[in-house]
């Protein structure tokens, strides 16, 4: 199989997540901030996350990265795909879903309100699992030992960091109404954890 094919394939599945992101960044940024919890190592880790995400996959067309290329697998190309598209997916849906409390930082913004609907229902942090699945997919689409697990390393490495900050930011904000909705949902696989 052509490797090129799951290059292409990943650079399109980006292109979709930003264009699913930009109208709800525009709306967001609409709402004003009340409280803003991120310091130098969120803004860090978002940088490696946007380096795995944008960079290595982009360098993996260039020969840069050409000593750390393998064949493509059809299977890998599958479930590469399945994965960006259940992404994609959850993705958008979880933009939906919270409307103007989304950020793309640690933020509580005016008029903030805990969701529980919607795709909240079931997961608390699907944003995460979008993103978890993304990574997924990039490392089976990318032929590339490098550039393929670059973001599931940098995500990684941002959602250790930033989990436990978000919860206690919420659990300040929402108090016991947050509480009870950590008690019947799980972080990011339904049912599991």
């Amino acid at each position: 199989m052509n490797p090129w094919t799951g290059n292409l394939t990943f650079l399109i599945c980006l292109i979709a997540s930003i264009a699913i992101r930009i109208p709800h960044d525009k709306r967001s940024q609409e709402t004003k901030v009340v409280k803003d919890r991120k310091g130098a190592v969120e803004k860090t880790l978002l940088g490696l996350v946007m380096a795995g995400l944008v960079v290595f996959p982009l360098l993996s067309f260039t020969p840069v990265l050409s000593f750390a290329r393998y064949p493509m697998h059809p299977v890998a190309f599958a479930l590469g795909l399945f994965t960006m598209l259940l992404s994609l997916w959850i993705f958008h849906r979880s933009h939906e879903d919270l409307g103007r409390n989304w950020s793309a930082t640690l933020e509580i913004r005016e008029s903030h309100a805990l969701i529980t609907n919607g795709i909240y229902q079931k997961i608390r942090h699907p944003m995460y699992t979008s993103i978890f699945l993304m990574a997924i997919g990039q490392a089976l689409l990318l032929p590339n030992w490098l550039a393929g697990p670059a973001t599931l390393f940098a995500f990684t490495l941002m959602f250790v960091s930033r989990l436990h900050t978000e919860e206690q930011m919420m659990l300040d904000q929402f108090g016991a109404e947050y509480e009870a909705y950590r008690q019947r949902t799980k972080r990011i696989i339904p049912g599991i954890w």
